[in-house]
C-alpha cells in the first residue's frame, strides 16, 4: 500500500494541468481572480459520482454566482467522459486522464478496479476542495469510498458565509 500525502488546510493546493473536454488544458491550483471548487470523481463506472455531478449541475449557476470557478476531474479517458456528458448534459469544465502522481499530490485515495468490467485503470476516490483566490486550501474533503461526500448545498452555504465573513482556514494537521 502506497502512503498518501495529507494536504493541510491553508497550504497551497498543488498546481498542475489536465486535458480539458472540448480541447485545451485546465490549470488546477495556483492564484487566480476567483475562488475554485475542484471535485475529483471516481469515473464513469461510479453511479454515486453521476448522482453527485448531476447535483452539481443543478447548483452550478449558484456556485458561479458565489464567485467560484468549478472544475471536475477524473482518471477516465476522454471517451468515457464524453459518454457521460452526452447522457447527462453537464456544462461545467471537466478534466480527464488524471494521473496518479497528481492524485497523490492532492492527497486523495487511489484504488485499483475490482474487475476489468469496472474500469481499466487505477482511479481516484472522491475529493472536494475549495481553494482561495491566492491558491491556498480552505476546505479539504476526501473520502476513501463513493458514499461519503459533502452535500453541495451545505458546502455552498458554508462557503458563502466564509467568504462574506472572511473566516480563516480551520484545523491543523
Amino acid at each position: 500500500m502506497t502512503q498518501t500525502y495529507k494536504l493541510a488546510g491553508g497550504a497551497p493546493f498543488p498546481t498542475f494541468e489536465i486535458d480539458k473536454v472540448g480541447g485545451g488544458k485546465i490549470q488546477i491550483g495556483g492564484a487566480r481572480d476567483r475562488w475554485s471548487l475542484v471535485i475529483v470523481y471516481r469515473g464513469k463506472h461510479c453511479g454515486r459520482c453521476k448522482n453527485y455531478l448531476n447535483k452539481l449541475e443543478q447548483t452550478y449557476a449558484n456556485w458561479q454566482a458565489a464567485g467560484f470557478d468549478v472544475v471536475c476531474i477524473s482518471a477516465d479517458p476522454i471517451e468515457k467522459v464524453n459518454d457521460d456528458i452526452e447522457k447527462f448534459g453537464w456544462t461545467f469544465d471537466i478534466g480527464y486522464d488524471l494521473q496518479e502522481a497528481e492524485m497523490r499530490k492532492m492527497g486523495v485515495y487511489v484504488s485499483d478496479p475490482l474487475s476489468s468490467q469496472e474500469t481499466d485503470r487505477r482511479f481516484s476516490e472522491p475529493g472536494v476542495f475549495c481553494i482561495r483566490p491566492d491558491g491556498t486550501t480552505q476546505i479539504i474533503a476526501i473520502s476513501n469510498g463513493p458514499a461519503a461526500r459533502p452535500d453541495l448545498d451545505e458546502l455552498l452555504d458554508g462557503m458563502i458565509f466564509t467568504i462574506d465573513n472572511d473566516r480563516p482556514v480551520r484545523g491543523d494537521v
